[in-house]
């Protein structure tokens, strides 16, 4: 019984735990999720995403799959993903060099931001996009709401957003101006003059939306880059999957799913740094009942945070710490979760976003490979939940691209 534990963080009553199978017990039977005050108050004490019922979890959770579910993801995003991805890797290269996380940022935003919003002014669309570098980057803090400590500058870089979008949602519907197709996903369709969600729950969803997928896939992604600079091998690789994909497209064109489906290799170094790195480390419920563990009792009302150490259990992954995408040969690289792989999360808060976070993933490795690049050698990783880049994530980039070096 020493792999779990109690203890006090944040201000509340928690429960550590390294058990592999009472963390997927403890996910698969409880849905209130154990968010600590310094989270429930960066999205809202009253969020509809966080703390609410079962059913309007799981119609919140319907409208996400809609959006970012496999088929939308073929047939109203890759297209989008893969032509900005393209534009800001010439940028970087262009300039030398490249911030992985910024540059997936400004992808996600720019996307997500003209799906649901559709055209925006400008000016609007730089002020959403300033919005981020108001965020602080750690979620786990004293949830104290004084001047000059986090918890107050992540209040005051909500309101800022929320003000934002409000303001661009009102606008675009007093001038009868269209939005992004995914509106009518969020706003729902009409029963009579009444909408499906109200105009307050639509702010909170879209801003909801924006900072959990800014929060993740940018840092997993620029991880995965690095993992990627350390291992030669895995390079070639890389090079030469994509390379196969290259002699058999025009330069201008773009992806296309069957492309996608046919990057085997890459999905496969996907999956082995979302092991080492896990896009949310720990699985956080709060139990609406007392729950026995043998000879021991979670209490109903404490903070569960289950810890995925069988991502790291010798039993499970030979030589563990070992960044090896060859493990997951044979493997169903379409799966995202498992007794003893779970990066994005379990149970019925299994993260919707997975497929549209490994679909980016893919297409930015993939244009990657179309240059020349080395990741800067004083870029370090370190983990405060979140990952986080002290140094930066630069990446020296140059036109010289693979296919110049083979024509050579």
């Amino acid at each position: 019984m020493d792999r779990f534990f109690r203890t006090s963080l944040f201000g509340g009553k928690v429960i550590i735990s390294m058990d592999n199978e009472l963390n997927m017990e403890m996910a698969k039977t409880n849905r209130t999720p154990g968010i600590t005050k310094s989270i429930a108050r960066l999205f809202g004490e009253d969020n509809n995403l966080f703390l609410q019922s079962t059913e309007s979890h799981k119609h919140v959770r319907n409208l996400t799959v809609q959006m970012l579910g496999s088929q939308s993801l073929k047939l109203r995003i890759m297209e989008n993903i893969d032509l900005l991805t393209r534009t800001h890797m010439e940028e970087g290269a262009r300039d030398g060099s490249l911030d992985v996380k910024e540059t997936t940022s400004k992808i996600l935003i720019e996307c997500l931001a003209k799906k649901v919003m559709g055209e925006m002014e400008p000016e609007a669309a730089k002020k959403l996009a300033l919005c981020w570098r108001y965020f602080p980057s750690g979620w786990f803090r004293l949830p104290f709401n004084l001047p000059g400590i986090g918890v107050y500058n992540m209040m005051k870089a909500r309101k800022r957003m929320k003000t934002l979008l409000k303001e661009e949602v009102l606008k675009k519907r007093e001038a009868g101006e269209e939005f992004g197709e995914f509106s009518k996903i969020i706003f729902g369709e009409k029963e009579g003059e009444k909408e499906t969600m109200s105009m307050k729950n639509v702010i909170e969803y879209i801003y909801t939306f924006f900072v959990i997928a800014n929060e993740t896939t940018p840092r997993i992604l620029a991880a995965t880059v690095k993992f990627i600079s350390e291992n030669p091998k895995v390079m070639q690789e890389l090079q030469r999957e994509h390379a196969m994909i290259f002699e058999n497209k025009s330069e201008e064109a773009g992806l296309t799913w069957e492309d996608y489906k046919s990057m085997t290799f890459t999905n496969m170094v996907i999956n082995e740094s979302l092991r080492i790195s896990t896009t949310v480390p720990v699985i956080l419920r709060k139990p609406d009942h007392d729950t026995k563990v043998g000879d021991y009792t979670i209490p109903a009302g404490w903070n569960f945070m289950g810890y995925p150490s069988a991502h790291f259990d010798p039993t499970k992954y030979e030589d563990p710490l070992e960044f090896n995408p060859w493990r997951w040969k044979g493997n169903d690289l379409d799966a995202i979760v498992s007794t003893n792989y779970i990066p994005f999360g379990a149970g019925p808060r299994l993260c919707v976003g997975a497929y549209f976070a490994k679909l980016l993933m893919a297409i930015f490795i993939h244009h990657l490979c179309r240059y020349r690049w080395s990741m800067k050698a004083e870029v370090t990783v370190t983990r405060s939940y979140m990952l986080m880049f002290p140094r930066g994530c630069d990446v020296q980039i140059s036109k010289d691209t693979q296919e110049h070096d083979s024509d050579g």
